[in-house]
């Protein structure tokens, strides 16, 4: 079924109230969210290809300023034309938990206190929490807040049952 020719764009859906996008019929609704998925997966790759574009460009250059300033991380900025490029290399550490759960041992078996050199937390994965027996769950249970996330909608068509 067509929409009638007042119907809103996506690109227009910025500047409406939520409450009048909300009236919309729900076909057109569904149709729209359709339009805005594929808009968004499109956009996702227009903006890879573009960031591929600007590390051929500039990659290089800025690897090099980085190793004049002796750095391997971090922000440099180089001219081009009128522009200042702005390249940043975040660094990302990871450590060995392993290696550190033994490291914090031999602070404590040192007699010191491993809170001076390392953040330490504990953390109880949720499957785990629900299949525990009912006892040591109510132990656990005044450490336990549940906070929910983003509600998540999704418009699909039903299934002809036939």
């Amino acid at each position: 079924m067509p929409f009638p020719q007042n119907t809103p764009r996506i690109d227009e859906l910025i500047n409406l109230p939520a409450g009048e996008i909300a009236q919309l019929p729900v076909e057109l609704l569904a149709a729209m969210q359709h339009e805005i998925d594929a808009a968004a997966k499109q956009m996702k790759a227009v903006t890879a290809r573009f960031s591929t574009a600007l590390e051929v460009r500039y990659a290089a250059r800025a690897a090099e300023a980085r190793r004049a300033c002796g750095k391997d991380t971090g922000t440099v900025r180089l001219a081009d034309g009128d522009f200042t490029v702005v390249a940043d290399l975040p660094k990302r550490v990871e450590w060995d938990q392993t290696q550190l759960s033994a490291m914090v041992e031999r602070i404590r078996a040192a007699g010191d206190d491993p809170s001076e050199y390392v953040e330490i937390s504990f953390k109880v994965p949720e499957r785990a929490y629900v299949a525990w027996p009912e006892a040591i769950r109510q132990g656990f249970e005044p450490a336990r807040t549940v906070k929910t996330g983003t509600l998540k909608i999704a418009i699909l068509p039903q299934e002809d049952h036939a």
